[in-house]
């Protein structure tokens, strides 16, 4: 019914950055809330960054003034500019989205398959 798909993840240096894509696509009716989470080997997940569908913004206080969560509505899309990366960034980043389906009551979260981001010191 419903697929989110990330993408830009990759190998990068210490101090460089990436920025990360998210697109939903299938039945759905509206999204709310859409965010970005990661896991590192060994460890949970965690929030990285949510935005509102207003564009309301929260950071996790370790990303806070290196990463910027943005979204484009028309395009049900979601993007993360990561900034200043560091190797503790290393981790899976899986998408995340709230939402409703066009013919289904109720909502829904769905989640991406994930993209690796590797920064190497």
């Amino acid at each position: 019914q419903v697929q989110l798909v990330e993408s830009g993840g990759g190998l990068v240096q210490a101090g460089g950055s990436l920025t990360l894509s998210c697109v939903a696509s299938g039945n759905i009716g509206s999204i709310n809330g859409m965010g970005w989470y990661r896991q590192a080997p060994g460890k949970q997940r965690d929030l990285v960054a949510t935005i509102t569908s207003g564009g309301m913004t929260n950071y996790a206080d370790s990303v806070k003034g290196r990463f910027t969560i943005s979204r484009d509505n028309a395009k049900n899309t979601v993007y993360l500019q990561m900034n200043s990366l560091k190797p503790d960034d290393t981790a899976v980043y899986y998408c995340n989205a709230d939402l409703t389906l066009v013919s289904v009551l109720g909502r829904f979260r769905y989640w991406g398959p994930g993209t690796q981001v590797t920064v190497s010191s």
